[in-house]
């Protein structure tokens, strides 16, 4: 009995001590310091064999919910080491373009700009490099889904270090084939093809690799994106544009440290990220913290398609369209009471814009001869919402 009730009292404190603990956990919440600081972000290459297009940013702190601004309104320059310099103009805010370059590999060239402030900067002088061309874009299906392969050589073994960026461009079709529209308060028959639409994203993974190890200097599948099995980039026809840059030994080890730094942190056993060490710098200030490192290089590329012909017939693909409802106005099934809209309030209905119009049909036996339109939201109606119905040039 004795036993018992010891075992009573230790149970009572207990539980009284987990009481008194939960009642006293607040929520943290850390307070973020706003920092004046912005750091001048500087992305691209010299592109010598072609137009060469860098981008000015500024970071953005951590408590800012808008995009990073631009720098625009500066003056850049592509500057060889003798002195002469190629003018870069800017078209969108923030954004320079030279005009088309030929400048021989070997040549010692760098970046050179002043911002609308008045602070200049210059990126390290490098040895333009030569890039390879891409020999083939491979792929396969797999378990995972639709890898995609690079493969390439140098014969002159020069080229060791090595990029890739990809765009990819992908036809698709909105969730409802509309055949009317509504303009100026009437219905008319749609004229502009809003179902047929083409995609194309950017993807901003950094792909790398090197062949230093090797005792030739081939680039054998490697591994360059991974498309889930049901991709909607698969659903009719895909395509994507690879390009290809040799980097130097310093941009190759810059990039690598920038893929680690933003694919190993996640967790409490990552990798911390490294020290990113760039090639620019303030002249006035070598102490300035500026991001980015401005290569030299030619570009080679080299565009596929996949039709989903050619993939495994059990792959189903996602339409991106999925919680898409249509529906019906007047609803036929609508009780009498209270009445079923009239024609005016029906163009009433369409007028903000906010549902589209699809299709119009009559009901046999319908003793008022009604008109029933058929509607979903825009962006399960226009495919423009998602992408271009203007066919891409290279599209095939």
């Amino acid at each position: 009995m004795n036993m018992i009730f010891t075992s009573a009292k230790q149970c009572s404190w207990w539980v009284a001590l987990l009481l008194l603990m939960t009642g006293c956990v607040e929520a943290f919440e850390p307070k973020v310091t706003s920092s004046s600081s912005s750091f001048l972000v500087v992305d691209g290459a010299i592109n010598t064999q072609g137009i060469t297009t860098i981008r000015l940013s500024r970071t953005a702190g951590l408590v800012q919910n808008s995009q990073a601004p631009v720098e625009g309104k500066a003056r850049v320059f592509i500057e060889e080491e003798g002195g002469r310099q190629y003018a870069l103009t800017e078209g969108v805010s923030g954004i320079y373009k030279s005009a088309v370059l030929a400048l021989p590999a070997g040549k010692q060239v760098r970046l050179r700009f002043s911002t609308a402030g008045g602070r200049e900067y210059v990126s390290d002088f490098t040895s333009a490099k030569a890039t390879p061309p891409i020999d083939s874009i491979t792929w396969r299906p797999t378990t995972q889904g639709l890898q995609i392969y690079v493969n390439a050589h140098d014969e002159t073994q020069q080229a060791r270090y090595y990029r890739w960026t990809y765009d990819e461009t992908w036809q698709f079709t909105s969730a409802y084939q509309s055949v009317l529209e509504f303009r100026n308060g009437v219905f008319l028959p749609r004229q502009e093809d809003i179902f047929h639409c083409w995609g194309t994203e950017q993807p901003s993974a950094i792909k790398v690799g090197t062949t230093v190890k090797l005792g030739q200097d081939v680039v054998a599948q490697q591994p360059l994106a991974l498309l889930p099995q049901n991709s909607v980039k698969l659903r009719y026809k895909y395509s994507i544009l690879v390009k290809q840059y040799a980097l130097s030994p310093e941009e190759y080890q810059y990039w690598e440290s920038l893929r680690k730094n933003t694919e190993n942190i996640g967790t409490l056993f990552d990798p911390l990220p490294t020290q990113l060490t760039g090639n620019v710098h303030a002249v006035l200030d070598p102490a300035e913290q500026v991001i980015g490192f401005v290569g030299a290089q030619s570009v080679t590329e080299k565009r596929i398609f996949i039709a989903k012909t050619e993939l495994p017939a059990s792959w189903k693909f996602a339409t991106g369209y999925e919680t898409c409802l249509l529906d019906t106005i007047p609803r036929p099934s609508a009780p009498a009471i209270p009445p079923p809209p009239t024609e005016a309030q029906v163009l009433e209905f369409f007028q903000g814009g906010a549902p589209f119009p699809v299709d119009v049909f009559k009901i046999s036996g319908d003793p008022n001869n009604r008109n029933y339109y058929l509607f979903s939201s825009p962006d399960c109606v226009d495919c423009r919402k998602r992408g271009t119905n203007v066919r891409p040039s290279f599209w095939k």
